[in-house]
């Protein structure tokens, strides 16, 4: 007991520290911790460990724990479905790195959402996203060919793919379809994520459609880490009779 005592006194004193710090600001290490509050190394763990459930702080593999913020980040059919717009409004800075672009034969759930046949091509973009700095999601979107003719070059110029398909496209994306769930990621969208395949991450699938002519332009399945958002739906359709 006295040693429970004895992290969480420390977790709040850290806790309080870091309070101001800004997002990405890295923190004492488990050898630091312990050699300040005279403690055993596996106490400093445990008060680490403590702030890192609460969310204050991220280990990032190899370069050590940095002050961490969630935001919230918004899902409605009010807002543009655009990663890079709604981070913004939450306050926040984004940054997209592209892993992938190719062009393929659809099948299965993609080409349903996209209703389009099966074995039409479209743009398959795979991408990693961080959030003030910090590492923060894994997406795969696809893009029919027959609505965007090339991609490659566009997603390495502009990172925002709603700005991409509004002005190389012009059509007029919003959300039409989403699903939101927990889940276990497998071994690439971990490895992908940093993190670890037994830790829970939020793993959103979204369909959009032209605002004029209803058609689908795209469909994205995107995991993030939960402790780098906190995800809210808003359910904004009307109510039949």
């Amino acid at each position: 007991m006295a040693n429970r005592s004895r992290y969480a006194e420390i977790a709040e004193v850290l806790a309080s520290e870091i309070a101001d710090q800004p997002t990405g600001t890295r923190i004492a290490s488990e050898h630091e911790i312990a050699a300040r509050f005279k403690v055993s190394r596996a106490a400093a763990r445990a008060a680490v460990q403590e702030l890192e459930g609460r969310f204050l702080v991220r280990r990032v593999r190899g370069a050590g724990t940095f002050v961490n913020r969630r935001i919230d980040y918004v899902l409605s059919q009010r807002r543009a479905p655009s990663m890079h717009q709604t981070v913004r409004e939450a306050g926040a800075e984004l940054r997209t790195v592209v892993r992938d672009v190719r062009r393929i034969a659809l099948t299965g759930e993609p080409a349903a959402r996209l209703e389009r046949e099966a074995g039409s091509e479209a743009h398959l973009l795979t991408r990693q996203s961080y959030i003030n700095g910090l590492l923060n999601g894994w997406s795969q979107e696809w893009i029919p060919a027959d609505l965007l003719t090339e991609l490659n070059v566009a997603v390495h110029a502009v990172e925002s793919l709603d700005t991409i398909l509004r002005q190389m496209c012009g059509v007029a994306p919003v959300r039409a379809w989403c699903r939101v769930s927990s889940v276990l990621p497998d071994p690439e969208v971990a490895e992908g994520l940093e993190t670890d395949h037994n830790r829970p991450v939020w793993l959103v699938e979204s369909i959009s459609r032209d605002a004029t002519t209803g058609k689908a332009v795209m469909c994205s399945s995107t995991w993030s880490r939960q402790d780098s958002t906190r995800l809210i739906v808003e359910l904004d359709g009307s109510v039949g009779p």
